[in-house]
């Protein structure tokens, strides 16, 4: 029990400073809560309650950028919390050994995103600050896209900052603080609903959930200290690391070690 407790602690921890300096930090909250024998769904939605808090907080440090947007606000909430429901009745409904098998290439996808994440956002800049005034399709399309990338994060929270990021970047939006807020508010909504779904069903595993988010947020608030010492080259290189060590270890236990599953 004290080494558990000890663990999970340490993950979040390390995981909240990555979330703050250079994202990733479900790349080690997620597993640990895995090794230490949460189910695979359960520990999903444990993780997705782990995170919010740090969402909640970082929302509310950044509502004067959010203020600016006010008039769009009431769109992304409403189809965040509509692509949040649907993303977690997914998760709800899909068998654990199915859910099992996705988890590589759930890991898989949200590491290229990180990895290729800033690539990507600046194309998506580029064409956007080509087409400022979307037509009515370009506005259904982007709606679509926002749905999309909520019902991701319902399903499962890794790499939603980044999707989250990419869609703002086509959007057309360029502050980097606004675009922050806004990435934090969608995730920060889409957790929320999917919360309070997982706890209908009694998915979160309390105990360890609450220990990750308390080390989250004790090393997101030690980050600031870190961000001052270490380039965040350095720690986006050790994220990259680690986000591939996982995703070929669950390869690797999924294909390999445990050939009856397949």
């Amino acid at each position: 029990m004290p080494f558990e407790l000890v663990f999970l602690f340490g993950a979040g921890f390390f995981g909240g400073i990555l979330n703050s300096i250079a994202g990733g930090g479900s790349f080690l909250t997620f597993p640990a809560l895995l090794i230490v024998g949460v189910p695979p769904i359960s520990a999903n939605a444990t993780n997705t309650f782990a995170s919010c808090a740090g969402y909640l907080s970082g929302t509310y440090a950044l509502r004067k950028e959010l203020y600016e947007h006010k008039q769009e606000l009431p769109k992304i909430l409403f189809i965040s919390l509509i692509g949040g429901i649907i993303g977690a009745w997914l998760l709800l409904h899909i068998p654990e050994s199915l859910f099992q098998k996705a988890i590589p290439w759930l890991l898989l996808f949200a590491t290229i995103l990180f990895i290729f994440g800033g690539k990507l956002n600046r194309v998506l800049k580029k064409l956007s600050s080509h087409h400022q005034h979307a037509s009515s399709i370009g506005t259904f399309l982007l709606s679509l896209m926002l749905l999309g990338t909520s019902i991701y994060g319902g399903f499962f929270n890794a790499g939603l900052g980044i999707i989250i990021l990419s869609y703002l970047a086509l959007a057309g939006y360029s502050n980097i603080n606004a675009m922050n807020g806004l990435k934090l508010l969608v995730s920060s909504t889409v957790s929320l609903i999917a919360i309070s779904l997982f706890i209908y069903d009694d998915l979160i595993a309390w105990y360890e959930g609450f220990i990750v988010m308390l080390g989250t947020l004790t090393g997101g608030y030690v980050a600031a200290n870190i961000s001052r010492q270490f380039p965040q080259k350095y720690i986006r290189g050790f994220v990259i690391v680690a986000s591939c060590s996982i995703t070929f270890y669950f390869f690797l236990d999924l294909y390999f070690l445990n050939k009856e599953q397949t």
